[in-house]
């Protein structure tokens, strides 16, 4: 027991260092990513456009959850600092918090998703559809599922004593639990995910579906204007089409780990482990949580580096100032 003791000491001081002094680097990039995509979205140009309504939703998310989730785990992890340790309330309200925010931006980043398959369509309809009152409008509806939806948390929260004289804030064990463990493997690890794979690739085929009706070179789609029957696109349709392809891939890139980890807990929830397996186990979730953080941090980077269009609009903010 010694030995699988001091074996895995190396695995939790990694873990430590990780979140002591990667957290705080990720916090800062992560804030600064997130405000410089604010002031460029919230441009008057781009403001016009109703996906910018959605990247600005989804920027606003991943400030919340880097200050709430995110802030908390490094406390935790790297600093063994637990307020909701001593507070009921204080407990309830973190993993409240911790689970609507890690939902909330991938849900804004879906909702986007629609948008773009709607102003790519072939049918004047659905393009019409894209609009700003649309986009307010799931907005809200979006977020006010998930704040009810997770409401049980405020409930079934509580701290709880696993060992003898040692404490955690943690979930009810038993079947709500089991229900969480479903719940973080079919949403966050496979839904979310699979959803913006799909929308993704449906934008993919309705702008080609517009390649084929029309071979020239260049299409542009406006809703005020027809050229030969054709409805053509905007550039700033697709501006945002790029600039979601980057977020999403970036997305689906560092989720899958922690997708990963989710389906072998669950599937593997039952055999029994070592202390060494145990440890091990740990390990990867804690690194795997970690790098689901990244997606969050550095879309202002990705989008700047990736996207030509966004460099532009970032050169025009500096110009203008």
């Amino acid at each position: 027991m010694s030995s699988q003791s001091n074996s895995t000491i190396p695995l939790v001081l990694v873990q430590k260092q990780l979140y002591r002094f990667g957290g705080p680097i990720l916090m800062i990039f992560g804030t600064v990513s997130s405000i410089l995509s604010l002031i460029i979205f919230l441009q008057k140009n781009l403001r016009k456009n109703p996906c910018s309504i959605y990247l600005i939703a989804f920027n606003i998310g991943n400030l919340f959850l880097i200050y709430t989730s995110l802030f908390s785990l490094i406390l935790i992890n790297g600093y063994n600092m637990d307020s909701s340790l001593y507070n009921l309330i204080i407990c309830r309200l973190h993993f409240y918090t911790m689970l609507i925010f890690d939902v909330l931006s991938p849900s804004y980043l879906i909702l986007a998703s629609i948008d773009r398959i709607l102003v790519t369509s072939r049918y004047a309809k659905l393009r019409w559809q894209s609009t700003h009152r649309l986009a307010y409008i799931c907005i809200m509806i979006v977020t006010l599922f998930w704040l009810l939806f997770h409401s049980h948390a405020l409930v079934l929260t509580n701290i709880i004593e696993p060992l003898p004289n040692f404490f955690r804030c943690y979930f009810q064990p038993g079947i709500y639990l089991v229900f969480l463990g479903y719940y973080s493997l079919i949403i966050k690890g496979i839904l979310i995910p699979l959803l913006m794979i799909i929308f993704g690739l449906w934008t993919v085929k309705n702008i080609r579906s517009i390649g084929r009706v029309d071979p020239r070179p260049v299409l542009i789609i406006t809703r005020r204007k027809t050229i030969g029957g054709l409805y053509l696109k905007h550039s700033k349709d697709r501006q945002f089409i790029q600039i979601l392809f980057i977020d999403i891939i970036v997305y689906i890139i560092f989720s899958l780990m922690i997708s990963a980890v989710f389906m072998y807990q669950q599937f593997a929830q039952y055999k029994s482990y070592n202390l060494i397996s145990v440890q091990i186990l740990g390990f990867l979730t804690s690194i795997a949580t970690f790098s689901s953080y990244i997606p969050f941090c550095f879309g202002f980077y990705t989008n700047f580096i990736m996207s030509k269009q966004f460099r532009h609009e970032v050169k025009h903010y500096i110009l203008c100032q």
